[in-house]
């Protein structure tokens, strides 16, 4: 249940505590004392719009902070796999807050979230009537969302089957469509797939060839001149002539030795020169080795050159490198082998999606047939609610009709159908009701769903709209009703409902020293009596609507089930 709301500098609010209790909680005020501040902080407490405007003082930040017991065991699960725990005293906080720079920052507990997740997670703690919800009863599509609810685990459960199958058959059906082509088309495909297999099969592509090819091309470009440079060299150090670095060499060996005939201190320098002269040796040995080997050979060069416009051909078609080019090779074969049994596998599709077609038929049709079931059982309770809330000769139902396609939430179409009058025909809801029949179906809805949710808190706004008298005091009895089972909020401007509170608070608007600002307080027995009594009075209270007053409690508190 919500033990307690803080709002802080939001629209007339500066600063205020609201601890709420069990069963019924009545929440009163004039007009324009900030009720529907109070309900526009729930607002957006669950997730909604957090404006910049609604700061009080837009250089200070604006909070909203909910705090919530967590004592039912359904619900701890629920919370568990959205991986939302309480803390040691089985309290869970949400909170917003709205900087002076516009941004929004939500936390659950010590826990950063988004607005998403918080907005998950507050759906399961609070159900949120605000006066605009009774609209979607005009809205044929929230009907079956309503009984969908109602059934519980029992519909959840068939209408996630569902979900699977339709899922697995739309995307067969997608993949069918990518697949379908026409004979031509097909024909075509596979001609110019078998032209670019052929093309790459043909070229027997070896991995690493080109970076050999390439490097024997380039050395085959260059070959003129590579031996011309070769050979200046080879004159150079070779015995070509006196000036070589051989000839030279040699003479200053045969003068070294004749030194170190003369001086033995010189034999270790005429052995490194001796050593020279075998490295030069052997240098121009392999030079000359080198330059015989460096034949130009005009066949070969064309045919490398010609490999290689072959591989770079390829290349410029179907991939950077050889390994590239190969893996489009097994692609395209596989692509062609495909369109060959292109037939066989379409037959194969058409009979898995068929055979998905009498699974989700099947699947809808339990589906239906569950809905069905807990419809009977949903309007009877709801016809037995609607009576209690005064409409003393109704009829309501559901009707059922099937589409003409599959959805993830089946094949059926169901809309509520009332009649308020006797001998009057029974019509859709969305037809017929005026607002405040809508505001009683509503309750009757949510007294009714009430015996089969968890949710914890159920908060009403102007549940009371276009009733007064009669219709007031079932309506109230009503909402005492649902507070046994869940901790119930409600905002209203009727005495009757007023009377029935097990905690009644009133709703402030004062202005000092030129400021204006809304409070809150929860009312003792004497204050709820005056506060009954101008509901029922007006500005004036008098000792006649003060006795009034003190009879609504007292019958109330009779009349009040627990």
């Amino acid at each position: 249940m919500l033990l307690n709301m803080h709002i802080k500098n939001i629209v007339l609010i500066d600063d205020i505590d609201i601890s709420f209790d069990d069963n019924l909680n009545i929440l009163t005020g004039e007009t324009g004392a900030g009720k529907s501040i109070i309900i526009g902080s729930l607002g957006i407490c669950l997730g909604g719009k957090f404006q910049k405007e609604l700061l009080r003082d837009d250089t200070m930040d604006g909070i909203v902070e909910l705090t919530f017991s967590i004592d039912r065991t359904g619900i701890r699960k629920q919370l568990e796999k959205m991986d939302v725990y309480p803390d040691e005293n089985n309290e869970l906080l949400i909170a917003r807050r709205l900087n002076k720079n516009g941004r929004t920052i939500n936390r659950i507990n010590d826990n950063t979230v988004t607005t998403a997740k918080l907005r998950e997670v507050a759906g399961v703690l609070i159900d949120l009537h605000a006066q605009h919800e009774q609209q979607t009863l005009l809205k044929p599509s929230m009907h079956m969302e309503i009984l969908d609810r109602f059934g519980g685990e029992d519909i959840a459960k068939i209408k996630a089957s569902v979900k699977n199958l339709y899922d697995t058959y739309i995307k067969l059906n997608k993949d069918m469509e990518e697949m379908s082509i026409d004979e031509n088309e097909k024909n075509r495909q596979m001609d110019f797939l078998q032209y670019e297999i052929k093309e790459i099969s043909a070229a027997k592509l070896v991995p690493g060839e080109d970076e050999e090819l390439e490097t024997a091309y380039k050395k085959a470009v260059n070959a003129k001149e590579i031996l011309s440079t070769a050979s200046e060299i080879y004159d150079a150090t070779g015995y070509g002539s006196k000036a070589s670095v051989a000839d030279l060499l040699s003479h200053a060996l045969g003068q070294m030795k004749q030194l170190s005939a003369l001086d033995t201190d010189l034999d270790s320098l005429c052995s490194s020169l001796i050593d020279i002269d075998s490295m030069l040796n052997d240098f121009n040995r392999e030079l000359s080795d080198y330059m015989q080997s460096m034949e130009f050979d005009d066949e070969q060069f064309a045919s490398i050159e010609s490999r290689l416009d072959i591989i770079n051909s390829l290349k410029a078609k179907y991939g950077r490198t050889i390994s590239d080019i190969l893996a489009s090779l097994e692609k395209f074969e596989t692509e062609y082998d495909s369109l060959v049994l292109y037939d066989e596998q379409m037959e194969k599709l058409n009979k898995e999606i068929k055979k998905l077609e009498d699974s989700l038929t099947s699947e809808c049709d339990k589906l239906t047939i569950a809905r069905q079931n807990t419809a009977k059982k949903l309007c009877s309770m709801i016809k037995e609610a609607l009576i209690e809330l005064n409409f003393t000769s109704v009829e309501f139902d559901m009707r059922f009709t099937k589409l003409d396609k599959f959805t993830q939430n089946g094949n059926d179409q169901a809309y509520f159908m009332i009649s308020t009058n006797v001998g009057e025909k029974i019509r859709p809801l969305f037809d017929v009701a005026s607002g405040g029949e809508l505001s009683r179906v509503m309750l009757a809805l949510k007294s009714c769903i009430a015996y089969e949710d968890d949710t914890p808190t159920l908060i009403f706004d102007e549940i009371d709209v276009g009733i007064s008298g009669k219709t007031a005091q079932s309506v109230a009895k009503k909402l005492s009703i649902i507070g046994r089972q869940h901790q119930v909020i409600c905002i209203t401007h009727l005495p009757q409902i007023a009377s029935m509170a097990d905690s009644h608070f009133i709703i402030e608007k004062k202005v000092e020293n030129n400021k204006t600002t809304t409070n809150i307080r929860k009312l003792d027995e004497t204050s709820e009596i005056e506060e009954i009594s101008r509901l029922l009075g007006g500005e004036e209270v008098t000792e006649a609507t003060l006795t009034n007053a003190k009879e609504m409690k007292d019958l109330a508190n009779k009349t009040k089930i627990y």
